[in-house]
């Protein structure tokens, strides 16, 4: 019976110590694999920072370490490669200044960790005063799209609709003679509200001081500006994925025609008048002058394009944004800036036409990996001309005149087309003048559960 026991004893240990050792050797590896991940994490970090990716420029995720449990689902649901990472079993940012807003993370986090936010503790961002409602500390004037933070096509497309839907909530009556909403700016978020007003049986004008589309119709036609589905008032759910500029447009004038809808294109905004009688005069470039109940501001963050202010910028061969790249052939051609929209625009006319690129700096910074990736196999087979620490000087007829700082000579280029992509400045004189308050806004939650 004891040599039974014994054998029994000896056995169980046997299979409960083999048990043992498969669960311990399980754990060992899942251990050195996420230590391994972490350190890969760790150099990425370390490398964005470097390359001054780790600071975001808009809207980005900011994760409460409190509440993070690092399963994984917010880098799973996030398109852009390296904007999120885990480091220890935690969330962390990396290329943060590659975050395009879109707020998957936000939505895909199991126990709510992530807030979206707009600036840092030390880089404030301007930003109008805008409620949950998008309307502003002046009543009546609401806010939705790139001017209030959310830049996004498919984020602003919710938010077009979401203002018209509170305007109603508000209960202002209509008044003969009075427009119920003017709505100012005709891209994602000024379409979305149209098609909402229409669909809500409000009156309705829509503004846009240039063409349909805002600044989508300023991409490159083949560029892709919807990745992921939406719903579009009096259309319903657009199953939208790798869609580009044309076929997005395309879509928005087909809904617009069927619903009989006018959209006044090139027709810029000069002011907004508050009344007496809380209602708004808009009076436009044409001078044309509309009374309404409420205007919803549906315009570009950027409200115009930032200037050199160098000599010969007003010649009409310079141009703020491209347009059909396509049809641009066998010219000498000179792209300013180094972010993304100047390095894609460079891409696209290089195959065709003698480029340059000139930037400021000795380096780029705050690109997209894709875009950094291609810009740089260009230089290497010497389809692009990139001369970096570089400014414009000036802008002549046949040549333009570079300074390049290393050692303040200049360089004289034979010239046909100039394109500068400096960024845009926002429209606050034109907002403060309507009544609208502009603060600077740090580390500021735009969107939380």
């Amino acid at each position: 019976m004891d040599i039974l026991m014994g054998e029994v004893l000896i056995e169980q240990i046997l299979v409960y110590g083999t048990v043992f050792m498969l669960c311990a050797t399980t754990v060992f590896f899942y251990l050195r694999k996420k230590k391994v991940e972490s350190v890969v994490v760790e150099q990425k970090v370390e490398l964005a920072k470097e390359e001054g990716l780790f600071e975001p420029v808009s809207l980005y995720p900011h994760i409460n370490l409190n509440f993070c449990i690092g399963s994984g689902a917010c880098i799973t649901a996030c398109p852009e490669k390296d904007i999120l990472g885990i480091i220890d079993g935690v969330a962390t940012v990396i290329n943060t200044a590659n975050c395009i807003g879109h707020g998957a993370c936000f939505h895909a986090c199991p126990v709510e960790a992530i807030t979206l936010k707009i600036g840092t503790e030390s880089r404030g961002v301007d930003l109008p005063h805008v409620s949950e409602t998008f309307e502003t500390n002046f009543k009546g004037i609401y806010i939705a799209g790139e001017l209030g933070g959310m830049g996004l096509i498919k984020n602003s497309v919710e938010q077009g609709q979401q203002a018209i839907e509170n305007m109603i909530k508000s209960k202002k009556s209509s008044k003969e003679g009075v427009v119920d909403v003017v709505i100012i700016g005709a891209g994602p978020a000024g379409i979305s509200a149209t098609l909402a007003a229409k669909e809500h049986g409000l009156s309705s004008v829509t503004l846009e001081q240039d063409s349909l589309g805002g600044t989508v119709y300023t991409f490159p036609r083949s560029k892709i500006v919807m990745t992921a589905p939406m719903d579009l008032p009096l259309y319903g759910k657009a199953k939208l994925f790798n869609t580009s500029k044309d076929e997005l447009l395309q879509l928005w004038k087909k809904v617009i025609s069927a619903h009989d809808i006018e959209i006044k294109e090139h027709t810029k905004v000069e002011s907004i008048i508050p009344t007496e009688d809380k209602t708004f005069k808009v009076i436009t470039n044409t001078n044309e002058e509309y009374v309404c109940n409420n205007v919803l501001l549906a315009v570009g963050k950027r409200g115009s394009p930032r200037k050199l202010n160098v000599p010969g910028e007003d010649s009409t061969k310079v141009a703020y944004r491209l347009l059909e790249p396509e049809n641009i052939q066998n010219k000498k051609i000179l792209v300013v800036g180094g972010g993304d929209s100047a390095i894609e625009s460079a891409l696209l006319l290089k195959n065709e036409n003698e480029t340059t690129l000139s930037y400021r700096k000795d380096k780029f910074a705050r690109l997209k990996p894709k875009n950094r990736e291609k810009v740089h196999e260009a230089i290497n087979d010497a389809s692009l001309n990139v001369i970096y620490n570089s400014n414009v000087a000036s802008i002549n007829e046949n040549d333009v005149l570079l300074k390049i700082d290393e050692n303040g000579e200049t360089k004289q280029l034979a010239n046909d087309l100039v394109y500068i992509f400096a960024g845009g400045e926002l429209p606050t004189s034109f907002l403060e003048k309507a009544g609208v308050q502009i603060t600077k806004r740090f580390g500021y939650t735009i969107k939380s559960h």
